[in-house]
């Protein structure tokens, strides 16, 4: 879709094992990707949510600083792995695939990218970054642990990251203004992060419980991303 996709696709290869790898890739994607492209105004929100994050793990403010650089890694992996595949011609979730078919559209807002993919990240990804880094912690995702708290403790944070986001990335793609009142207002005042974050908690746990049988698991993870395509194809509605 645009002539610096391989390069793309080099950047977001290997997998990066640290927070500092991530944040490496991170900017690697944003030094490559022009202002026209949707995909740059995700990842520069997600830039800042992990930079954020990093700066609370090394500050040791966490109650468990290992399982939240784990997560922190093991997230950003999933976004990663969509991204090769879907710049490959691969086959990724629909939720995914909903903002990489329209990234190149200049009607849509900055902000519409920025939300879709948290939508994405957060609804269809988080669940299955806190399974796995649970399973290699020997954790159980659960209310109340250590892990739970930790998790929770940056959604004041996070949301103050979003309202950044709302007026800094409220341009069409090409950085033309949008109009002064639209439907988008009442989209974007709808969606809450930390709401966003509990229910993928709580996909998690429910993740966890049904993993031991497959089909139970595949079929939870295929309505999930259903659920998800949806909410992320009526942020991607142009505006007029």
């Amino acid at each position: 879709m645009f002539p610096y996709d391989a390069q793309l696709q080099a950047a977001l290869q290997p997998l990066p094992q640290t927070i500092p790898g991530v944040l490496e890739t991170m900017q690697a994607i944003d030094t490559i990707c022009a202002d026209g492209d949707g995909l740059k105004w995700f990842n520069w929100l997600y830039l800042r949510v992990t930079q954020t994050v990093e700066d609370r793990v090394t500050s040791s403010s966490f109650a468990d600083p290992a399982w939240m650089a784990a997560l922190d890694v093991q997230f950003a992996g999933l976004y990663f792995q969509a991204a090769q595949s879907l710049l490959s011609g691969g086959s990724q979730p629909g939720c995914w695939a909903a903002l990489f078919a329209v990234r190149n559209q200049p009607r849509l807002a900055r902000i519409q990218f920025a939300f879709a993919g948290m939508n994405a990240h957060i609804n269809h990804d988080l669940p299955l970054a806190v399974v796995s880094t649970c399973k290699a912690f020997g954790a159980t995702p659960q209310h109340g642990t250590a892990q739970y708290n930790d998790y929770t403790s940056i959604n004041a944070t996070l949301s103050s990251l979003i309202g950044v986001a709302k007026s800094t990335l409220r341009l069409r793609l090409l950085g033309d203004d949008l109009p002064a009142i639209s439907t988008l207002d009442d989209t974007l005042a709808a969606w809450s992060i930390t709401a966003a974050r509990e229910a993928a908690w709580n996909n998690a746990e429910l993740l966890n419980h049904v993993e031991a049988v497959p089909q139970l698991a595949d079929g939870f993870m295929d309505t999930l991303d259903g659920l998800t395509s949806v909410v992320g194809k009526t942020l991607l509605v142009p505006l007029s």
